[in-house]
């Protein structure tokens, strides 16, 4: 039995498929939507919109976890499709992604706002003609220095100590996720944001 939209909620880990790309910066999505699939017992249904989907019930709530399977750049393909076939409101979208801007395993929790140069974001953005979607950003911590080139750092091998301190911030985001979809966005914050 289908809950109706209201109790539907889509959370997006954002990041690049494949084996190349695992433990690297721009996978914390991927990092923190695996912790999120254990929190919420979540069980992998059919693939579709080019994402890999985890369907959980949660406190009467349909709750969708996704792993985009298109490539960093092109996430608002598969986000727009999987909130479509399931007729998910942009009010119920959560999306977890790295942070350049903020220190490693950091967390801030947005209810909305720009892409802040995030290429993920700014496609998910283009898909849905709107920028009101919850985020939950994961920090992965600034450049060692201004002329390192952004995509060599955020596609960089994350070290031992980083990937503990991410996963550490994974391990948060299912209560988190719990939180927003039980309209405690400022708890959240107060909370959580570093």
């Amino acid at each position: 039995m289908l809950f109706n939209n209201e109790k539907r909620y889509l959370i997006a880990g954002l990041g690049n498929p494949g084996e190349k790309y695992e433990k690297t910066r721009h996978n914390a999505g991927f990092i923190c939507a695996d912790a999120l699939i254990k929190y919420f017992d979540a069980q992998q249904i059919k693939p579709r919109g080019s994402a890999l989907i985890w369907r959980a019930k949660d406190n009467g709530r349909e709750v969708y976890i996704i792993k985009p399977q298109t490539f960093m750049n092109l996430s608002g393909t598969s986000v727009g499709t999987v909130m479509h076939y399931y007729r998910i409101p942009i009010e119920n979208l959560i999306v977890v992604y790295d942070d350049v801007s903020l220190d490693t395993g950091k967390i801030r929790i947005r209810p909305k706002g720009s892409d802040g140069g995030h290429n993920g974001i700014w496609d998910i953005i283009k898909a849905l003609n709107s920028q009101e979607f919850m985020r939950i950003k994961i920090g992965v911590g600034k450049k060692p220095d201004p002329d390192y080139d952004l995509k060599d750092w955020v596609l960089g091998k994350l070290s031992s100590d980083d990937m503990r301190l991410i996963s550490a911030a994974a391990d948060k985001t299912g209560d988190i996720c719990r939180m927003l979809m039980d309209g405690e966005l400022e708890r959240a914050q107060n909370k959580y944001n570093g």
